[in-house]
Protein backbone atom coordinates (compact mmCIF):
# COMPACT_ATOMS: atom_id res chain seq x y z
CA UNK A 1 0.00 0.00 0.00
CA UNK A 2 2.95 2.40 0.46
CA UNK A 3 3.55 3.09 -3.28
CA UNK A 4 -0.14 4.02 -3.68
CA UNK A 5 -0.06 6.28 -0.63
CA UNK A 6 3.11 7.91 -1.86
CA UNK A 7 1.58 8.54 -5.30
CA UNK A 8 -1.54 10.00 -3.67
CA UNK A 9 0.54 12.40 -1.57
CA UNK A 10 2.44 13.51 -4.68
CA UNK A 11 -0.84 14.10 -6.52
CA UNK A 12 -2.22 16.22 -3.67
CA UNK A 13 1.03 18.19 -3.47
CA UNK A 14 0.88 18.79 -7.22
CA UNK A 15 -2.70 19.99 -6.99
CA UNK A 16 -1.80 22.41 -4.18
CA UNK A 17 1.13 23.72 -6.22
CA UNK A 18 -1.17 24.27 -9.22
CA UNK A 19 -3.62 26.24 -7.04
CA UNK A 20 -0.69 28.35 -5.89
CA UNK A 21 0.52 29.03 -9.46
CA UNK A 22 -2.99 30.06 -10.51
CA UNK A 23 -3.39 32.34 -7.49
CA UNK A 24 -6.26 30.27 -6.15
CA UNK A 25 -6.90 29.10 -2.61
CA UNK A 26 -7.59 25.44 -1.94
CA UNK A 27 -11.30 24.64 -1.89
CA UNK A 28 -11.31 23.95 1.86
CA UNK A 29 -9.95 27.46 2.53
CA UNK A 30 -12.22 29.20 0.03
CA UNK A 31 -15.31 27.84 1.74
CA UNK A 32 -14.53 29.02 5.26
CA UNK A 33 -17.82 29.61 7.09
CA UNK A 34 -19.06 33.19 7.20
CA UNK A 35 -19.91 34.89 10.46
CA UNK A 36 -23.43 36.20 10.68
CA UNK A 37 -25.75 37.89 13.16
CA UNK A 38 -29.50 37.25 13.25
CA UNK A 39 -31.24 40.36 14.54
CA UNK A 40 -34.90 40.19 15.57
CA UNK A 41 -36.72 43.43 14.72
CA UNK A 42 -40.25 44.51 15.61
CA UNK A 43 -41.63 43.91 12.13
CA UNK A 44 -41.26 44.15 8.39
CA UNK A 45 -39.87 47.49 7.11
CA UNK A 46 -42.43 49.03 4.78
CA UNK A 47 -39.57 50.36 2.63
CA UNK A 48 -35.78 50.32 2.52
CA UNK A 49 -35.68 53.93 1.34
CA UNK A 50 -34.28 55.83 4.35
CA UNK A 51 -35.68 59.13 3.05
CA UNK A 52 -39.22 57.91 2.50
CA UNK A 53 -40.13 57.48 6.17
CA UNK A 54 -39.18 58.53 9.68
CA UNK A 55 -39.82 54.98 10.93
CA UNK A 56 -37.02 53.94 13.30
CA UNK A 57 -36.98 50.41 11.90
CA UNK A 58 -35.96 51.62 8.43
CA UNK A 59 -33.32 53.95 9.89
CA UNK A 60 -31.92 51.15 12.06
CA UNK A 61 -31.40 48.82 9.10
CA UNK A 62 -30.31 51.25 6.40
CA UNK A 63 -27.82 53.25 8.49
CA UNK A 64 -25.50 50.29 7.83
CA UNK A 65 -25.80 50.87 4.06
CA UNK A 66 -25.96 54.65 3.83
CA UNK A 67 -24.06 57.37 5.65
CA UNK A 68 -24.79 61.07 6.19
CA UNK A 69 -22.47 64.06 5.92
CA UNK A 70 -22.52 64.44 9.71
CA UNK A 71 -23.47 62.22 12.61
CA UNK A 72 -23.71 62.19 16.42
CA UNK A 73 -20.98 61.10 18.78
CA UNK A 74 -21.51 59.43 22.15
CA UNK A 75 -22.44 62.76 23.75
CA UNK A 76 -24.91 63.68 20.97
CA UNK A 77 -22.57 66.28 19.52
CA UNK A 78 -22.65 66.76 15.74
CA UNK A 79 -19.39 65.59 14.15
CA UNK A 80 -18.35 64.86 10.54
CA UNK A 81 -18.93 61.51 8.83
CA UNK A 82 -18.68 61.82 5.03
CA UNK A 83 -17.73 65.47 5.43
CA UNK A 84 -14.00 65.98 5.93
CA UNK A 85 -14.58 68.28 8.90
CA UNK A 86 -17.12 70.71 10.28
CA UNK A 87 -18.41 73.27 7.74
CA UNK A 88 -17.15 76.79 7.29
CA UNK A 89 -20.09 79.06 8.12
CA UNK A 90 -20.30 82.68 6.99
CA UNK A 91 -20.60 85.36 9.70
CA UNK A 92 -24.28 85.91 8.88
CA UNK A 93 -25.01 82.18 9.35
CA UNK A 94 -26.38 81.76 5.83
CA UNK A 95 -23.58 80.08 3.86
CA UNK A 96 -22.23 76.61 4.73
CA UNK A 97 -19.14 75.40 2.84
CA UNK A 98 -18.63 71.65 3.28
CA UNK A 99 -15.56 69.73 2.11
CA UNK A 100 -16.00 65.99 1.50
CA UNK A 101 -13.62 63.18 2.37
CA UNK A 102 -11.66 61.99 -0.66
CA UNK A 103 -11.22 58.38 -1.66
CA UNK A 104 -14.54 57.15 -0.27
CA UNK A 105 -15.84 54.29 -2.48
CA UNK A 106 -19.51 53.72 -3.17
CA UNK A 107 -20.82 50.16 -3.15
CA UNK A 108 -20.70 50.11 -6.96
CA UNK A 109 -16.93 50.75 -6.87
CA UNK A 110 -16.99 54.39 -7.96
CA UNK A 111 -15.61 57.17 -5.76
CA UNK A 112 -18.07 59.43 -3.98
CA UNK A 113 -18.09 63.02 -5.20
CA UNK A 114 -19.92 66.31 -4.71
CA UNK A 115 -22.46 65.57 -7.45
CA UNK A 116 -23.65 62.51 -5.50
CA UNK A 117 -24.05 64.60 -2.35
CA UNK A 118 -26.00 67.41 -4.00
CA UNK A 119 -28.28 64.99 -5.86
CA UNK A 120 -28.90 63.05 -2.62
CA UNK A 121 -29.69 66.15 -0.55
CA UNK A 122 -32.03 67.50 -3.22
CA UNK A 123 -33.91 64.19 -3.18
CA UNK A 124 -34.01 64.30 0.65
CA UNK A 125 -35.52 67.79 0.58
CA UNK A 126 -38.10 66.66 -1.96
CA UNK A 127 -38.95 63.37 -0.25
CA UNK A 128 -38.30 63.23 3.50
CA UNK A 129 -40.53 65.02 6.06
CA UNK A 130 -37.50 66.50 7.81
CA UNK A 131 -35.83 67.21 4.49
CA UNK A 132 -38.88 69.18 3.36
CA UNK A 133 -38.63 71.31 6.49
CA UNK A 134 -34.98 72.06 5.68
CA UNK A 135 -35.84 72.70 2.03
CA UNK A 136 -38.13 75.57 3.03
CA UNK A 137 -35.13 77.27 4.62
CA UNK A 138 -32.88 76.79 1.58
CA UNK A 139 -31.86 79.41 -0.95
CA UNK A 140 -29.58 77.13 -2.97
CA UNK A 141 -27.33 74.08 -2.89
CA UNK A 142 -24.58 73.27 -5.36
CA UNK A 143 -21.09 71.95 -5.98
CA UNK A 144 -17.92 74.01 -5.66
CA UNK A 145 -15.59 71.45 -7.17
CA UNK A 146 -15.33 67.67 -7.15
CA UNK A 147 -15.24 67.41 -3.34
CA UNK A 148 -16.91 70.58 -2.08
CA UNK A 149 -20.52 71.66 -1.74
CA UNK A 150 -22.18 74.89 -0.61
CA UNK A 151 -25.53 75.31 1.11
CA UNK A 152 -27.05 78.79 1.20
CA UNK A 153 -29.98 79.53 3.53
CA UNK A 154 -32.67 82.20 3.31
CA UNK A 155 -32.42 82.83 7.05
CA UNK A 156 -30.21 81.45 9.82
CA UNK A 157 -31.35 77.92 10.70
CA UNK A 158 -29.70 76.59 13.85
CA UNK A 159 -30.84 72.92 13.52
CA UNK A 160 -29.32 72.42 10.03
CA UNK A 161 -26.38 70.18 10.97
CA UNK A 162 -28.47 68.14 13.43
CA UNK A 163 -31.06 67.57 10.71
CA UNK A 164 -28.33 66.37 8.34
CA UNK A 165 -27.01 63.97 11.02
CA UNK A 166 -30.14 62.10 12.10
CA UNK A 167 -30.39 58.38 11.14
CA UNK A 168 -34.22 58.49 11.07
CA UNK A 169 -35.57 59.99 7.83
CA UNK A 170 -31.89 60.17 6.98
CA UNK A 171 -30.19 62.67 4.68
CA UNK A 172 -28.54 59.58 3.20
CA UNK A 173 -25.80 60.07 0.64
CA UNK A 174 -26.21 57.69 -2.28
CA UNK A 175 -24.79 57.18 -5.76
CA UNK A 176 -26.52 59.70 -8.03
CA UNK A 177 -27.11 57.07 -10.73
CA UNK A 178 -29.06 54.94 -8.22
CA UNK A 179 -31.48 57.73 -7.32
CA UNK A 180 -35.03 56.89 -8.34
CA UNK A 181 -38.55 56.94 -6.94
CA UNK A 182 -39.05 54.34 -5.70
CA UNK A 183 -35.48 53.28 -4.98
CA UNK A 184 -34.52 49.99 -6.62
CA UNK A 185 -30.76 49.94 -6.08
CA UNK A 186 -29.36 50.72 -2.65
CA UNK A 187 -25.90 52.11 -3.35
CA UNK A 188 -24.29 53.89 -0.43
CA UNK A 189 -20.91 54.14 1.29
CA UNK A 190 -21.59 52.27 4.54
CA UNK A 191 -19.69 49.35 6.09
CA UNK A 192 -22.39 46.98 4.82
CA UNK A 193 -24.00 46.75 1.41
CA UNK A 194 -27.43 45.50 0.50
CA UNK A 195 -27.53 41.87 -0.62
CA UNK A 196 -31.10 40.57 -0.54
CA UNK A 197 -34.58 41.18 0.78
CA UNK A 198 -37.20 38.48 1.21
CA UNK A 199 -40.41 40.11 2.45
CA UNK A 200 -41.57 38.81 5.85
CA UNK A 201 -38.36 36.73 6.10
CA UNK A 202 -35.31 38.97 6.26
CA UNK A 203 -33.23 41.84 4.94
CA UNK A 204 -29.67 40.63 4.33
CA UNK A 205 -26.66 42.94 4.36
CA UNK A 206 -23.08 41.85 3.69
CA UNK A 207 -19.72 43.32 4.59
CA UNK A 208 -18.40 45.96 2.16
CA UNK A 209 -14.74 45.00 1.90
CA UNK A 210 -13.67 48.35 0.40
CA UNK A 211 -15.31 50.44 3.10
CA UNK A 212 -13.39 53.64 3.94
CA UNK A 213 -13.70 54.22 7.66
CA UNK A 214 -12.98 57.38 9.58
CA UNK A 215 -9.87 57.21 11.74
CA UNK A 216 -11.18 58.76 14.96
CA UNK A 217 -12.00 56.41 17.85
CA UNK A 218 -15.54 55.06 17.81
CA UNK A 219 -17.99 57.17 19.82
CA UNK A 220 -21.75 56.80 19.45
CA UNK A 221 -22.45 56.78 15.71
CA UNK A 222 -19.18 58.59 15.03
CA UNK A 223 -15.59 57.62 14.41
CA UNK A 224 -14.18 54.31 13.26
CA UNK A 225 -16.62 51.76 11.87
CA UNK A 226 -15.59 48.18 11.17
CA UNK A 227 -17.74 45.42 9.68
CA UNK A 228 -16.50 42.60 11.90
CA UNK A 229 -19.44 40.29 11.06
CA UNK A 230 -19.72 39.07 7.47
CA UNK A 231 -23.52 39.21 7.22
CA UNK A 232 -26.30 40.95 9.12
CA UNK A 233 -29.72 39.34 8.83
CA UNK A 234 -32.56 41.60 10.03
CA UNK A 235 -35.54 39.34 10.70
CA UNK A 236 -39.09 40.65 11.26
CA UNK A 237 -40.56 39.16 14.45
CA UNK A 238 -43.79 41.11 15.08
CA UNK A 239 -44.81 39.24 18.24
CA UNK A 240 -42.92 40.62 21.24
CA UNK A 241 -43.18 37.35 23.19
CA UNK A 242 -41.73 35.47 20.22
CA UNK A 243 -38.74 37.82 20.30
CA UNK A 244 -38.33 37.04 24.01
CA UNK A 245 -38.50 33.28 23.52
CA UNK A 246 -36.11 33.44 20.56
CA UNK A 247 -33.62 35.44 22.62
CA UNK A 248 -33.83 32.94 25.49
CA UNK A 249 -33.38 30.03 23.09
CA UNK A 250 -30.29 31.58 21.50
CA UNK A 251 -32.07 31.90 18.16
CA UNK A 252 -31.16 35.59 17.82
CA UNK A 253 -27.94 37.42 18.49
CA UNK A 254 -30.07 40.50 19.22
CA UNK A 255 -33.78 41.02 19.96
CA UNK A 256 -35.13 44.57 19.92
CA UNK A 257 -37.71 46.29 22.14
CA UNK A 258 -38.93 43.56 24.46
CA UNK A 259 -41.80 43.78 26.98
CA UNK A 260 -40.65 45.10 30.34
CA UNK A 261 -42.30 42.16 32.14
CA UNK A 262 -39.78 39.87 30.42
CA UNK A 263 -36.88 41.39 32.39
CA UNK A 264 -36.94 38.85 35.29
CA UNK A 265 -36.79 35.90 32.88
CA UNK A 266 -33.94 37.50 30.94
CA UNK A 267 -32.03 38.19 34.15
CA UNK A 268 -32.49 34.59 35.32
CA UNK A 269 -31.21 33.19 32.03
CA UNK A 270 -27.57 34.02 32.79
CA UNK A 271 -25.28 32.57 30.16
CA UNK A 272 -28.09 32.33 27.60
CA UNK A 273 -28.96 35.98 27.06
CA UNK A 274 -27.95 39.43 28.29
CA UNK A 275 -30.71 42.00 28.98
CA UNK A 276 -30.00 45.51 27.72
CA UNK A 277 -31.56 48.56 29.32
CA UNK A 278 -31.15 51.69 27.19
CA UNK A 279 -31.65 54.70 29.50
CA UNK A 280 -33.38 57.90 28.34
CA UNK A 281 -34.38 55.99 25.22
CA UNK A 282 -37.24 58.25 24.21
CA UNK A 283 -40.83 59.29 24.63
CA UNK A 284 -44.13 57.82 23.44
CA UNK A 285 -46.54 60.34 21.97
CA UNK A 286 -50.00 60.60 20.45
CA UNK A 287 -50.36 62.30 17.07
CA UNK A 288 -53.66 63.99 16.15
CA UNK A 289 -55.03 64.36 12.63
CA UNK A 290 -55.43 68.14 12.47
CA UNK A 291 -56.37 68.04 8.77
CA UNK A 292 -59.78 66.35 8.75
CA UNK A 293 -62.10 64.26 10.89
CA UNK A 294 -63.17 64.73 14.48
CA UNK A 295 -59.66 65.64 15.72
CA UNK A 296 -59.40 68.53 13.26
CA UNK A 297 -61.50 70.48 15.79
CA UNK A 298 -59.05 72.11 18.23
CA UNK A 299 -61.60 72.16 21.04
CA UNK A 300 -62.14 68.39 20.68
CA UNK A 301 -58.37 67.81 20.86
CA UNK A 302 -58.26 69.92 24.02
CA UNK A 303 -61.10 67.85 25.49
CA UNK A 304 -59.16 64.65 24.75
CA UNK A 305 -56.17 66.22 26.47
CA UNK A 306 -58.32 66.81 29.56
CA UNK A 307 -59.58 63.21 29.56
CA UNK A 308 -56.34 61.28 29.47
CA UNK A 309 -53.99 60.48 32.32
CA UNK A 310 -50.49 60.11 30.95
CA UNK A 311 -49.22 58.58 34.21
CA UNK A 312 -51.74 55.74 33.98
CA UNK A 313 -50.86 55.21 30.32
CA UNK A 314 -47.16 54.90 31.11
CA UNK A 315 -47.90 52.42 33.89
CA UNK A 316 -49.98 50.37 31.43
CA UNK A 317 -47.23 50.54 28.82
CA UNK A 318 -44.21 49.81 31.00
CA UNK A 319 -45.36 48.57 34.41
CA UNK A 320 -42.00 48.79 36.13
CA UNK A 321 -41.39 52.33 37.43
CA UNK A 322 -37.68 51.92 36.63
CA UNK A 323 -38.64 52.21 32.96
CA UNK A 324 -40.71 55.40 32.82
CA UNK A 325 -41.11 58.96 34.10
CA UNK A 326 -44.41 60.84 34.02
CA UNK A 327 -43.45 64.49 33.56
CA UNK A 328 -44.78 67.35 31.41
CA UNK A 329 -41.45 68.80 30.27
CA UNK A 330 -40.53 67.59 26.81
CA UNK A 331 -36.82 67.70 27.69
CA UNK A 332 -35.35 66.46 30.97
CA UNK A 333 -33.93 68.62 33.72
CA UNK A 334 -30.34 69.51 32.92
CA UNK A 335 -31.12 69.98 29.23
CA UNK A 336 -30.95 73.56 27.91
CA UNK A 337 -34.47 72.97 26.61
CA UNK A 338 -36.06 72.03 29.93
CA UNK A 339 -39.30 73.99 30.37
CA UNK A 340 -42.40 73.79 32.55
CA UNK A 341 -44.50 75.62 29.94
CA UNK A 342 -47.96 74.05 29.62
CA UNK A 343 -47.47 71.77 32.63
CA UNK A 344 -51.00 72.47 33.88
CA UNK A 345 -52.35 70.69 30.76
CA UNK A 346 -50.49 67.45 31.52
CA UNK A 347 -51.99 64.38 33.22
CA UNK A 348 -55.38 66.03 33.88
CA UNK A 349 -57.45 62.81 33.85
CA UNK A 350 -60.66 64.77 34.37
CA UNK A 351 -63.52 62.87 32.72
CA UNK A 352 -66.28 65.30 33.75
CA UNK A 353 -64.39 68.38 32.58
CA UNK A 354 -63.47 66.65 29.31
CA UNK A 355 -67.07 65.57 28.66
CA UNK A 356 -68.39 69.10 29.18
CA UNK A 357 -65.68 70.54 26.93
CA UNK A 358 -66.39 68.01 24.18
CA UNK A 359 -70.11 68.78 24.23
CA UNK A 360 -69.37 72.52 24.08
CA UNK A 361 -67.05 71.82 21.11
CA UNK A 362 -69.94 70.19 19.24
CA UNK A 363 -68.84 66.58 19.65
CA UNK A 364 -71.77 64.34 18.66
CA UNK A 365 -70.46 60.86 19.44
CA UNK A 366 -68.40 60.37 16.30
CA UNK A 367 -65.89 57.53 16.71
CA UNK A 368 -62.33 58.59 17.45
CA UNK A 369 -60.26 56.21 15.35
CA UNK A 370 -57.09 55.25 17.20
CA UNK A 371 -54.43 53.63 15.04
CA UNK A 372 -51.93 51.44 16.87
CA UNK A 373 -49.83 48.28 16.58
CA UNK A 374 -48.99 45.34 18.83
CA UNK A 375 -45.48 45.10 17.45
CA UNK A 376 -44.51 47.81 19.92
CA UNK A 377 -46.11 46.21 22.94
CA UNK A 378 -46.20 49.42 24.98
CA UNK A 379 -48.01 51.28 22.18
CA UNK A 380 -50.84 48.75 22.28
CA UNK A 381 -51.12 48.63 26.08
CA UNK A 382 -51.22 52.42 26.27
CA UNK A 383 -53.88 52.50 23.56
CA UNK A 384 -56.10 50.12 25.52
CA UNK A 385 -55.85 52.25 28.66
CA UNK A 386 -56.37 55.51 26.75
CA UNK A 387 -59.49 54.09 25.12
CA UNK A 388 -61.00 53.45 28.56
CA UNK A 389 -60.09 56.95 29.72
CA UNK A 390 -61.78 58.47 26.67
CA UNK A 391 -64.89 56.30 27.08
CA UNK A 392 -65.25 57.52 30.67
CA UNK A 393 -65.34 61.06 29.25
CA UNK A 394 -68.13 60.19 26.83
CA UNK A 395 -66.05 59.63 23.71
CA UNK A 396 -66.71 56.76 21.36
CA UNK A 397 -63.43 55.02 20.52
CA UNK A 398 -62.61 52.75 17.60
CA UNK A 399 -59.31 50.93 18.09
CA UNK A 400 -57.66 49.94 14.83
CA UNK A 401 -54.83 47.46 15.53
CA UNK A 402 -52.55 46.77 12.55
CA UNK A 403 -48.97 45.70 11.94
CA UNK A 404 -46.41 48.48 12.10
CA UNK A 405 -45.73 48.63 8.34
CA UNK A 406 -49.47 49.10 7.71
CA UNK A 407 -49.69 51.80 10.38
CA UNK A 408 -46.85 53.73 8.78
CA UNK A 409 -48.62 53.46 5.44
CA UNK A 410 -52.09 54.39 6.72
CA UNK A 411 -50.97 57.40 8.73
CA UNK A 412 -50.17 59.12 5.42
CA UNK A 413 -53.90 59.07 4.53
CA UNK A 414 -55.82 61.69 6.54
CA UNK A 415 -59.14 59.91 5.88
CA UNK A 416 -58.19 56.78 7.83
CA UNK A 417 -57.43 57.89 11.40
CA UNK A 418 -57.83 60.51 14.12
CA UNK A 419 -55.02 59.56 16.56
CA UNK A 420 -52.03 57.30 16.08
CA UNK A 421 -49.51 56.17 18.70
CA UNK A 422 -45.79 56.24 18.15
CA UNK A 423 -42.55 57.05 19.94
CA UNK A 424 -39.35 58.95 19.35
CA UNK A 425 -35.82 58.96 20.63
CA UNK A 426 -34.82 61.64 23.12
CA UNK A 427 -32.50 63.90 21.15
CA UNK A 428 -30.53 67.01 22.06
CA UNK A 429 -32.09 69.16 19.31
CA UNK A 430 -35.88 69.75 19.52
CA UNK A 431 -36.32 70.03 15.76
CA UNK A 432 -35.20 66.45 15.28
CA UNK A 433 -38.35 65.02 16.82
CA UNK A 434 -41.19 64.69 16.63
CA UNK A 435 -41.49 65.18 12.86
CA UNK A 436 -44.71 67.15 13.46
CA UNK A 437 -42.54 70.16 14.31
CA UNK A 438 -41.69 70.28 10.62
CA UNK A 439 -44.21 70.70 7.84
CA UNK A 440 -46.06 67.96 5.99
CA UNK A 441 -45.62 65.05 8.42
CA UNK A 442 -48.73 62.94 9.19
CA UNK A 443 -50.86 65.08 11.46
CA UNK A 444 -50.37 68.06 9.13
CA UNK A 445 -50.11 70.62 11.91
CA UNK A 446 -49.59 74.09 10.42
CA UNK A 447 -50.79 77.22 12.19
CA UNK A 448 -49.59 80.84 12.45
CA UNK A 449 -48.72 80.35 16.14
CA UNK A 450 -46.58 77.31 15.32
CA UNK A 451 -44.79 79.02 12.47
CA UNK A 452 -44.05 82.17 14.48
CA UNK A 453 -42.73 80.28 17.52
CA UNK A 454 -40.55 77.95 15.43
CA UNK A 455 -39.21 80.76 13.23
CA UNK A 456 -37.94 82.61 16.30
CA UNK A 457 -36.51 79.41 17.77
CA UNK A 458 -34.76 78.20 14.61
CA UNK A 459 -33.20 81.53 13.68
CA UNK A 460 -31.54 81.98 17.06
CA UNK A 461 -28.01 80.55 17.20
CA UNK A 462 -27.28 81.35 20.85
CA UNK A 463 -27.96 78.13 22.85
CA UNK A 464 -28.97 80.07 25.99
CA UNK A 465 -31.54 82.14 24.12
CA UNK A 466 -32.81 79.10 22.23
CA UNK A 467 -33.68 77.43 25.55
CA UNK A 468 -36.11 80.20 26.48
CA UNK A 469 -37.58 80.23 22.97
CA UNK A 470 -38.22 76.48 23.14
CA UNK A 471 -40.48 77.11 26.14
CA UNK A 472 -42.71 79.21 23.87
CA UNK A 473 -42.84 76.39 21.30
CA UNK A 474 -43.75 73.89 24.03
CA UNK A 475 -46.55 76.18 25.19
CA UNK A 476 -47.99 76.29 21.66
CA UNK A 477 -47.91 72.47 21.55
CA UNK A 478 -49.92 72.29 24.80
CA UNK A 479 -52.31 74.99 23.57
CA UNK A 480 -52.98 73.58 20.09
CA UNK A 481 -52.57 69.83 20.89
CA UNK A 482 -51.13 68.60 17.57
CA UNK A 483 -49.55 65.80 19.60
CA UNK A 484 -49.28 64.79 23.26
CA UNK A 485 -45.99 63.66 24.77
CA UNK A 486 -46.99 60.88 27.20
CA UNK A 487 -43.73 60.84 29.19
CA UNK A 488 -40.26 59.37 29.02
CA UNK A 489 -39.12 55.77 28.96
CA UNK A 490 -36.15 53.43 28.98
CA UNK A 491 -36.15 50.48 26.61
CA UNK A 492 -35.44 46.78 27.05
CA UNK A 493 -33.67 44.63 24.47
CA UNK A 494 -31.49 41.53 24.69
CA UNK A 495 -28.36 40.15 23.09
CA UNK A 496 -26.68 36.79 22.97
CA UNK A 497 -23.49 36.44 25.05
CA UNK A 498 -21.79 35.65 21.73
CA UNK A 499 -22.44 39.19 20.44
CA UNK A 500 -19.55 41.29 21.70
CA UNK A 501 -19.02 45.04 21.51
CA UNK A 502 -22.67 46.11 21.27
CA UNK A 503 -23.31 49.67 22.53
CA UNK A 504 -26.92 50.47 23.60
CA UNK A 505 -28.36 53.39 21.65
CA UNK A 506 -31.56 54.69 20.09
CA UNK A 507 -31.07 53.08 16.66
CA UNK A 508 -29.15 49.83 17.24
CA UNK A 509 -26.08 49.48 15.04
CA UNK A 510 -23.93 46.43 14.41
CA UNK A 511 -20.65 47.70 13.05
CA UNK A 512 -17.82 47.33 15.60
CA UNK A 513 -19.46 44.18 17.01
CA UNK A 514 -18.31 40.61 16.56
CA UNK A 515 -19.94 37.20 16.96
CA UNK A 516 -17.83 34.92 19.13
CA UNK A 517 -17.50 31.23 18.43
Amino acid sequence: MQPFASSRRRAIAGSLALYGLLGLAPVAQAQAPKTHATLAMVGEPQTLDPMATTADLVGTIMQHVYEPLFTFDGKWRVVPMLAEGMPKVSPDGLRYSIALRKGVPLHNGRELNADDVVASLKRWMDTAPRGKAVGKELESIGTKGAYDIEIVLKNPYAPLLSQLALPSGMAAIMAKESIATPLKDYVGTGPYKFKERRPDQYVLLERFDKYASRKEPASGYAGKREALVDELRFVPVPNANTRVEGALAGQYQFADLLPIEALPRLEQAAGKTVPIRTPSFGFPYLVFNTKEGVAANLAVRQAVQMAIGEGEMLAAGFGDTRFFNAEPNHFPQGSPFYSAAGADRYNQRDAAKAKAAAEKAGYKGEPIRVLTSRQYDFHYNMALLMAEQLKRAGFKVELNVVDWATLVQRRNDSKLWDIYITHSGQFPEPMLSPPQLGEGAPGWWSTPAKQAALAAFNREADPAKRGALWGKVQQVVYDEVPYIVVGKFNSLSARSPSLEGYVPTTWPFFWNVRVKG
